[in-house]
């Protein structure tokens, strides 16, 4: 009988692992299809001087990175890609940081949080080609934004915009600090409300202060919801194309203040004769650059991850919560 019953057993666990297979096999194929091939394939396009108009191209090492290194444009890219993204990044976590500390408080009790949270979330469901179109038609030259402003007596005459470094650097800020704002403020709020009521109620026990507990116990806390939030904008962030791209003519206007990483390999690749190989080079350099910023931002939230729940414990035992 002890045969039989192990026999079973290994049939069912061989079983489990065939349906285990079966139902990742579309992620995996997925992956290995549209993600780590086309990803693997950049990088040898990065080594060679194929373009679009040419039927034949060879292997040149690594003289696509050092023209690139050379380029003027390549530097002013990256300038802006990290400009433009922190503007927008370091308003967007502060704001969603205080909604959510505001609706997840319970003793503000502000009523119709799922209501707001909709609200403020609605702007993600938009394609951003769309909202940059938008954008552009409100702060044309003829545009509603204008004709308000001069009719009001708020400016004598209209401003172009998009003809203005600074200007276009803020409208898109905005745009994007709007698009992504709600989807941070639902996703830190999930993290609030996932934290043990118990440690509040022993640092109210303690006499601390709403300061103290939100950064001895939330933010610590918070930690691994902080890190999720801030590499996913950070990859966001350094792939950002269709609203800079739409917002003037395409290659980062005026004088380039909007041109992003990812213009610039559009501009690449879209030249007269489409230098792929050139193109492929600025996105292997987006890649590195993300890796190594998204670890970077990692290992300095990341560190010992575990310790600030049991230091707030000994905290409250101490005392030190007090206002």
């Amino acid at each position: 009988m002890t045969p039989k019953t192990s026999g079973r057993k290994s049939t069912g666990r061989i079983n489990k692992n065939f349906y285990g297979y079966l139902f990742t096999a579309p992620f995996i194929i997925g992956f290995l299809l549209f993600s780590l091939y086309p990803l693997i394939y950049t990088f040898y396009l990065s080594i060679t001087n194929m373009t679009l108009m040419s039927r034949s191209y060879e292997v040149i090492g690594l003289e696509n990175f050092t023209k690139l290194f050379s380029d003027k444009y390549f530097y002013q890219a990256l300038g802006n890609t990290w400009k433009l993204w922190l503007l927008n990044f370091i308003p967007q976590i502060g704001i969603a940081m205080l909604l959510a500390v505001w609706f997840t408080n319970n003793r503000l009790k502000i009523k119709f949080t799922g209501v707001w949270r909709a609200v403020f979330y609605l702007p993600n469901l938009l394609m951003p080609a769309t909202i940059a179109v938008m954008f552009f038609s409100f702060f044309s030259l003829y545009g509603p934004v204008n004709q308000f402003t001069v009719r009001a007596g708020i400016i004598n005459d209209a401003i172009d915009f998009f003809r203005s470094n600074g200007w276009a650097q803020t409208i898109l800020v905005f745009v994007q600090w709007w698009m992504w704002f709600g989807s941070t403020l639902i996703i830190l709020m999930a993290g609030m409300t996932s934290i043990s009521p118990t440690y509040y109620e022993a640092a109210m026990v303690d006499g601390a202060s709403a300061w103290n507990m939100f950064t001895r116990i939330t933010l610590p806390l918070l930690k691994p919801v902080l890190v999720y939030t801030m590499v996913t904008s950070l990859v966001g962030g350094m792939q950002m194309f269709d609203i800079p791209y739409m917002l003037t003519d395409g290659r980062g206007s005026p004088n380039g203040s909007i041109m992003t990483m990812n213009v610039l390999m559009y501009m690449k690749f879209a030249s007269n004769k489409g230098h792929i190989g050139a193109a492929s080079s600025v996105g292997v350099m987006i890649f590195i650059i993300t890796c190594i910023a998204a670890l970077l931002v990692i290992k300095a939230l990341s560190e010992r991850e575990h310790k600030p729940g049991k230091r707030a414990v000994k905290v409250f035992a101490k005392g030190d919560l007090k206002a």
